[in-house]
């Protein structure tokens, strides 16, 4: 029977805000499994490793002021093609691991033209086959868009991190600017669904839903960039 109360929606009214709800958060629909995001990776990784010069252009300086800094037995997460590790310091100790194969080959010749101290291994980050307090600090950038449960790679993250040591992110995410972050939003969609990362997500939102400490946070070129750094409780 249908409401008599004039404002209580009816069924269609019902379907048509469903409708919109999925239309406006089209890439939160379904997440992709670990082996899918593998797989996205694995057809992109010589692309990437080709883009170097151009990532180093767009995002060195936010690198370099993120994780320039980084000492002690430094984990990567998620580290791709190993475009982190020029910025880290060449005293430190690196261990990237990522879930790609394809993107790890990348990374470990990374590691030998820059000389580092450091190894790679194909890992998913939602289960990191580290004992508790291994690093002094854990590093990860523009990653947390593409795991399947964000949160739980941040508190894998905090596990292996040691008491005293710290978690720095460096991100993406919905834009201040209303073009680019109406940009962001009609892509969202298909570029999920053929890189697995999602454009328009908040990563502030996630650190806050795994329960962090953050200490300090920033943004950067019209609020693209955020750079996050997290204490163990």
């Amino acid at each position: 029977m249908q409401s008599s109360n004039p404002y209580e929606p009816t069924n269609q009214e019902n379907r048509t805000q469903n409708e919109n709800t999925e239309r406006l958060h089209p890439a939160q629909k379904r997440s992709k499994s670990a082996e899918e995001i593998a797989d996205a990776y694995a057809s992109v990784a010589d692309k990437l490793a080709r883009w170097q010069r151009l990532d180093r252009l767009f995002a060195g300086r936010y690198r370099r002021r993120q994780f320039s800094d980084a000492n002690g037995r430094v984990l990567d997460v998620a580290c791709g093609t190993g475009q982190n590790f020029r910025y880290l310091s060449s005293s430190s100790e690196v261990v990237g691991i990522d879930i790609s194969e394809a993107m790890l080959a990348h990374a470990r010749t990374e590691l030998d033209r820059l000389d580092l101290d450091g190894t790679v291994h194909q890992m998913d980050a939602q289960a990191l086959d580290f004992d508790d307090d291994s690093f002094d600090t854990v590093i990860s950038s523009f990653s947390t868009c593409t795991f399947p449960d964000p949160i739980a790679v941040l508190h894998e993250m905090e596990r292996v991190c040691t008491p005293d040591g710290e978690i720095l992110l460096l991100e993406h995410r919905h834009s201040d600017a209303a073009p680019l972050a109406w940009l962001q939003d009609w892509r969202a969609e298909s570029h999920y669904e053929k890189n697995g990362c999602r454009l328009n997500h908040d990563p502030l939102k996630t650190v806050e839903q795994a329960d962090l400490n953050v200490e300090t946070t920033s943004t950067a070129f019209f609020g693209l960039i955020s750079a996050i750094e997290i204490t163990p409780r």
